[in-house]
């Protein structure tokens, strides 16, 4: 399993940025794929999810109505846009592979056995 993200960079509160988490490795189109992030010296934080299909997905609270998340299954990507970013959004992000598709109610919940990428920093400041 490899997933390596991209498209993080230092924006202005206000600015917006797209995510790209390319996947290989594996069956991309069988798994639920998640977005979670880290800010310095705070544990992991889950942002958001989408089915198989991408008939489905979930948020946070705090980035709905601001990110979208979308994969293309053809191209074994993931996606997240990220608009009318707040400083508060800066953290490390990075993509997540569920070591098995878990019930979707449960999404949101991080498990040790989770897959991730090594992450892309987004900073927002002015």
């Amino acid at each position: 399993v490899q997933l390596v993200e991209s498209g993080g960079g230092l924006v202005q509160p206000g600015g917006s940025l797209r995510l790209s988490c390319a996947a290989s490795g594996f069956t991309f189109g069988n798994y639920y794929m998640s977005w979670v992030r880290q800010a310095p010296g705070k544990g992991p934080e889950w942002v958001s999810s989408v089915n198989s299909g991408a008939g489905m997905t979930k948020y946070a609270d705090f980035v709905k109505g601001r990110f979208t998340i979308s994969r293309d299954n053809a191209k074994n990507t993931l996606y997240l846009q990220m608009n009318s970013l707040k400083p508060e959004d800066t953290a490390l992000y990075y993509c997540v592979r569920p070591k098995s598709n878990p019930p979707w109610s449960t999404i949101q919940y991080i498990r040790a056995g989770d897959f991730r990428g090594q992450g892309t920093q987004v900073t927002v400041s002015s």
